[in-house]
């Protein structure tokens, strides 16, 4: 017990407190420099951590699970309660262009590749068009049918009012075209075009609660679309032939008028057009006449005057006309033979011989002959060269003529040729014509249609939707896929210490234990007792496992004063603290529990003790330390309650007084565990934390705010508290994971087993 005489050999002359337990400036420990370090390496990685993961999942499981059965059962409700729906559907064949019976072609535009996109997109907004939808419900008499009509039995009472209110106005034609308006609006919704890809081939489905109405609607809406389509070609070829008959007369009368026009011009003229496929006109046949003669003649001309030429340079013996005449041929014949009978009698007979003068005689005759022969020939070539060149003179005279009549009727044709374009335009244009309007009436007498049912629509014998097992199926993945999700979300949204990596990660203090909940257990008294008693029970093994932490998170060791305290309320410091008091005592150390919240103050009621005298009634100076200090039914154990509650406990807690029973108790005792108060909105805690030789934090698991947490480890550090570690309470580790599911199988391994 204590000795008021030791509470004064503490202090110093002077009655101030030891040094030992001053405020003093504490460095941090080896183990959460290293634990910093670890953080901030872990802060960098990046890598998905699967199994945090499904730490969430499991320990969401609740919320998954409620919001999988709420989304199954609410899809499977609405599929029971939903009304069957049949679906009929046909096939339809769309081409581009219908079969070509004959080669004339129709009056509708002939579709390219390049228009396909368009021309098919345009085809399925016909088919969903709200005229198509009114020619099939007039087919039908839709407009009578109940399931076409509940958007009009869903009228309002003020609907019913104004119409009650409108009945003197004619409203037959309205109520008709209302009648109508629904039912279209119900048929559309009803209707799906759907195309097949890549091809020519698309389906139609309509859907409606009566299998035999879906049928007959999906084929009375192939044949309205197949005969719409046919009305309208047959429309075309119609206006189309209208079109050109009209214009036929009217491209009739005005090829006469040009006709006309072309021939009174002509004789106005006098304009002759031969047959422009055999050469033109006649004047322009005649100067091509002229052209081709003086040609010739030229060449003639030439000819003569060449021979003319070669006559007058003397050249006559080589003239053609000489060497083709056989006269002077034969005479410079008879002249050689002569002059070589001369040569040869010469030989004989002088010159004056009379044989010899003959032959002289002879030879000048024949010579004679030749000259004269040669005169005609001259005088011919002379002849011919003058009548080549006249003839070129007459005929070049005759072109130049030639030439200025084709001159003069051209530029009487100009004209002429403006109105014989007209007459062959128009002619053109009116053949043109009347070929076309032959083709249309071909054409459209032929009635090829380019759509084609290829399937038509059958009876349903089973519903297209609901469909029980797709809608399960996709219940199924929403409700889990949701349930995660929403897991994720709360999970995101609770910002509490729910694992020992939160207090590594978020506070930076190393994790002294984790203890686990106890269910079952509404009385912490009998929870502290019952549990540390059995030295099996995970309780029980928890908190040696504490105190096995704490025999190493000092460089000196344990501790020996101790404070435990928490950020905020039922955290579970008290029990804490309780539990390694009872927990070191009956490891046969002497230990001293002060219970120091003076503001809530609980543990004379767990101990059973008397909260008259305590430690206010020492810290107010009434009482001396060992009539505060009572012994407790555990053995070694002994505690000092709260006594009552002061109005001022944070000048209590700071005083003198408490560092000596501290500095009293640290001797006296082996260890000095002090229930401290909270930390945040109360000054006591950073108070006691400054003359304790070290502090432990408490957490709560899943309740505990981070936000709290870290203010608390704030306050406490601005105090240069020893903060040695966190306690993590109240873990439901099956809730955790696979990690700490098994830290939990560990501590009940050989456990007895818990009652129910």
């Amino acid at each position: 017990m204590f000795n008021p005489e030791d509470s004064h050999s503490q202090n110093d002359p002077a009655g101030k407190p030891s040094a030992s337990r001053a405020l003093i400036e504490r460095p941090q420990t080896a183990l959460s420099t290293h634990v910093q370090a670890v953080l901030a390496q872990e802060a960098d990685d990046d890598a998905i951590d699967l199994r945090h993961y499904w730490q969430v999942i499991v320990r969401r499981k609740g919320a998954v699970l409620t919001f999988f059965a709420i989304v199954v059962v609410a899809a499977m409700t609405a599929t029971f309660l939903s009304t069957p729906v049949y679906r009929a559907g046909l096939t339809l064949q769309i081409e581009r262009q219908e079969a070509q019976v004959v080669e004339y072609q129709g009056v509708t535009p002939t579709e390219t590749s390049a228009d396909a996109k368009d021309f098919y997109q345009t085809q399925y907004e016909l088919l969903k068009s709200r005229s198509l939808a009114e020619r099939v419900i007039e087919q039908l008499n839709l407009t009578g049918h109940p399931l076409f009509r509940q958007e009009k039995e869903e009228k309002g009472f003020l609907d019913s009012l104004f119409q009650s209110q409108a009945q003197a106005r004619p409203a037959a034609a309205t109520d008709v075209g209302r009648e109508m308006d629904i039912a279209v609006k119900i048929f559309q919704a009803n209707l799906t075009i759907e195309p097949v890809r890549n091809s020519r081939l698309v389906k139609v489905h309509f859907d409606s609660p009566d299998p035999r109405l879906a049928a007959a609607v999906s084929n009375n809406l192939a044949s309205a679309f197949i005969n719409t389509n046919l009305e309208r070609r047959m429309e075309a070829s119609s206006y189309a032939k209208t079109f050109l008959q009209e214009r036929l007369q009217q491209i009739k009368v005005k090829l006469e008028e040009s006709e006309k026009a072309l021939v009174g011009f002509a004789r106005s003229e006098q304009i002759l057009k031969g047959d422009e496929s055999q050469g033109g006109s006649v004047d322009t046949m005649v100067m091509e006449e002229f052209t081709t003669a003086l040609a010739k003649a030229q060449q003639e001309r030439i000819r003569a005057e060449a021979t003319y030429r070669q006559m007058q340079a003397g050249d006559l013996q080589g003239l053609g006309q000489v060497l083709d005449s056989k006269v002077i041929q034969e005479f410079k014949a008879l002249r050689a033979r002569l002059e070589a009978e001369y040569q040869e009698n010469l030989k004989i007979y002088k010159p004056s011989y009379p044989r010899m003068l003959q032959l002289q005689s002879r030879i000048a005759e024949v010579q004679a002959k030749i000259d004269e022969e040669l005169d005609n020939i001259r005088r011919s070539i002379r002849a011919s060269y003058e009548a080549a060149s006249a003839q070129e003179g007459m005929l070049q005279a005759k072109l130049s003529e030639s030439k200025s009549n084709v001159l003069g009727v051209q530029d009487r044709s100009i004209q002429y040729n403006i109105l014989k374009r007209e007459v062959d335009t128009n002619r053109q244009l009116y053949e043109g014509l009347l070929q076309r309007l032959k083709e249309v009436g071909v054409a459209g007498g032929i009635g090829v249609n380019n759509i084609a049912v290829v399937d038509k629509a059958e009876v349903p014998n089973a519903p297209f939707k609901p469909n029980i097992k797709l809608n399960a199926l996709i219940a199924i993945f929403l409700g889990l896929f949701g349930g995660v999700g929403l897991a994720f979300l709360f999970e995101h949204l609770d910002d509490s210490v729910k694992q020992p990596d939160d207090i590594e990660k978020q506070l930076g203090l190393p994790v002294l234990g984790i203890i686990p909940l106890v269910k079952g257990m509404d009385d912490e008294r009998n929870l502290v007792f019952e549990e540390l008693q059995d030295t099996r029970s995970g309780f029980a093994e928890a908190y040696r496992s504490v105190r096995t932490a704490l025999q190493f998170a000092t460089p000196e060791g344990m501790p020996r004063v101790l404070m435990v305290t928490s950020p905020s309320m039922g955290e579970g410091k008290s029990t804490t603290a309780l539990a390694l008091a009872i927990n070191m005592a009956q490891a046969g150390n002497k230990v001293l529990l002060i219970d120091a919240d003076l503001r809530k103050a609980s543990l004379h009621k767990r101990l059973n003790l008397d909260n008259t005298l305590g430690l206010t009634n020492y810290l107010a100076g009434t009482a001396r330390p060992s009539d505060v200090a009572k012994a407790t039914e555990v053995e070694h154990l002994f505690a000092i309650p709260s006594g009552p509650l002061p109005p001022n406990p944070a000048e209590l807690l700071g005083s003198n007084k408490m560092v000596a029973l501290l500095n009293l108790g640290a001797e006296k005792f082996d260890q000095v565990i002090v229930d401290g108060p909270l930390v945040l909105g109360l000054a006591d805690a950073p108070l006691l934390g400054s003359i304790a030789d070290a502090t432990v934090l408490v957490l709560e698991s899943g309740c505990t705010r981070r936000d709290f947490a870290r203010s608390a480890v704030k306050r406490l550090n601005h105090t240069r508290s020893h903060l040695i570690g966190g306690i993590l309470t109240k873990m439901d580790a099956r809730g955790q994971g696979y990690g700490y599911y098994h830290n939990h199988y560990y501590y009940e391994y050989g456990a007895a087993p818990r009652k129910a």
